[in-house]
């Protein structure tokens, strides 16, 4: 008989957030599979745990995950771990889970902390209609092509990002979605917990070498569907805006495009 995979949320920051209920099921399970053993073994010996671990990341999915699979299949129970947060959001564990489920496996959640409801909760930006968003891809022209997509989307966006990679995504986020109000949420549940409210344009001007640290949620405020009905005369007056803070006409008039239906080439001619 098959054993059970458990998603097993472990603690964003705070280890007090660690539920009496995970630390019974990784007593219980036969072996877990973890982001990272190492930084799972010091969760392990902070509660006194001791169990096998076999290591279930990006790079050796497709391997681990017809091991981890088999080993299953022969009734052994995983319990399925990150670094922090849930497992199977934005993060490899969900094609673990899908196979499971394609073979018939139970999958039984043990809920804990996750970092984009923990953000939003803290934001106070508007959260009755969201969308998560995870990691912007990396290569330029895919994360170009991310970025137009959702130019339009007008509820609110959760994003995550790494500190090393946080000025170069907020220059992005400006440039293809124009200037919008954006929470930046870092050291989650941790003794420097941060909660900074600003735009896109001031972040960019006040982050620009990546001097953030921590692990870093951005919360970016949908387009206001009135965008799309500005007149040009508005789009001038909005450019001129731009333009008086230092922006070039050209800049000036491509940021504006991107907020509205108009193009970029009307504007510009405008403003000569």
């Amino acid at each position: 008989m098959a054993g059970t995979i458990y998603i097993v949320g472990t603690p964003i920051g705070n280890l007090q957030d660690f539920s009496p209920r995970a630390i019974e099921t990784l007593k219980n399970c036969d072996f877990i599979a973890a982001e990272d053993t190492r930084v799972t073994l010091k969760l392990l010996n902070h509660f006194e745990i001791k169990k096998p671990l076999t290591s279930y990341f990006e790079h050796n999915k497709k391997f681990k995950g017809d091991v981890i699979l088999k080993r299953i299949l022969d009734g052994e129970s995983c319990a399925l771990v990150t670094d922090a947060g849930m497992p199977a959001i934005s993060d490899p564990g969900m094609e673990l889970i899908n196979k499971c489920h394609e073979y018939g496996i139970k999958v039984v959640s043990i809920p804990g902390p996750t970092a984009f409801a923990t953000a939003l909760s803290v934001s106070g930006m508007d959260s009755s209609r969201f969308t998560f968003e995870g990691f912007l891809p990396v290569t330029k022209k895919a994360r170009k092509e991310h970025l137009e997509s959702i130019k339009q989307e007008t509820r609110t966006m959760v994003f995550y990002e790494a500190p090393h990679k946080l000025s170069n995504t907020l220059r992005d986020l400006f440039s293809h979605l124009g200037n919008r109000d954006i929470c930046i949420v870092r050291e989650l549940t941790k003794m420097y917990e941060e909660t900074i409210h600003t735009t896109l344009e001031q972040a960019t001007i006040d982050y620009p070498e990546n001097n953030l640290k921590g692990e870093i949620v951005l919360i970016v405020a949908g387009a206001k569907e009135v965008q799309a009905q500005i007149t040009l005369n508005e789009a001038i007056d909005l450019a001129n805006d731009y333009i008086e803070k230092g922006m070039s006409k050209n800049d000036a008039a491509k940021t504006v495009a991107k907020q509205t239906s108009l193009k970029k080439g009307d504007i510009y001619k405008a403003l000569l």
